[in-house]
């Protein structure tokens, strides 16, 4: 059962036999600030502040590093009043609001399977690179059996063709996977702010 620090802001609402529903994994993984969070907390080793979760995130979406104050200040303001509460209460991380820090709980394992997806389609990495295998041996298949359109590319062509899709797929995929690493290697060390008192809900 998921439990808190003595700050913890979430309430207890899993059992130990308990999982996650898929509606609630998608509408935490709907939010990018809560994916981000996740994210980071699987790459980094412990529990992390709220500042530095902030920096991170400000940093991704800014699209520098350091991310400009107003940037880390509303992204600071949403996790600490919308976001980690919400994932506390699931179950997917302890956030203990008193100390202002964050780490991952035992629900976060039900999440990770659902984090490696192809932005734009919504699946997973492994059910795309399924995908075009199987479609790429039957356009071969095809070819091979005179289908009129696969016929007149040939086989070598066709497979050509695929092999290429998917090495551009993986490049793409490894380079998407590295920037978030990189982004964390390239934040650097800010003076501590503090928390406007406005609320951002992004």
């Amino acid at each position: 059962m998921h439990t808190g620090g003595a700050g913890t802001v979430g309430t207890t609402r899993r059992g130990d036999e308990d999982s996650l529903d898929q509606s609630d994994i998608h509408d935490v993984l709907r939010n990018d600030r809560r994916r981000h969070v996740i994210e980071r907390l699987q790459s980094s080793d412990g529990a992390e502040s709220v500042a530095d979760l902030a920096e991170f995130i400000g940093a991704v979406e800014a699209g520098e590093s350091p991310p400009p104050r107003n940037v880390r200040q509303s992204v600071y303001v949403s996790l600490h009043q919308t976001h980690l509460p919400k994932l506390d209460e699931l179950g997917i991380v302890t956030y203990d609001s008193d100390a202002k820090t964050v780490a991952l709980a035992d629900a976060a394992d039900e999440v990770t399977v659902y984090m490696e997806v192809v932005p734009k389609y919504g699946i997973s990495w492994a059910e795309y690179y399924l995908g075009l295998g199987l479609l790429g041996l039957l356009s071969i298949l095809g070819s091979g059996i005179g289908v009129p359109t696969l016929t007149s590319a040939g086989p070598a062509l066709l497979g050509g063709a695929f092999f290429l899709m998917l090495v551009v797929s993986a490049a793409y995929q490894l380079v998407d996977q590295r920037s978030s690493v990189f982004h964390r290697l390239g934040t650097d060390d800010d003076p501590e702010f503090e928390m406007p008192a406005a609320a951002d809900e992004d």
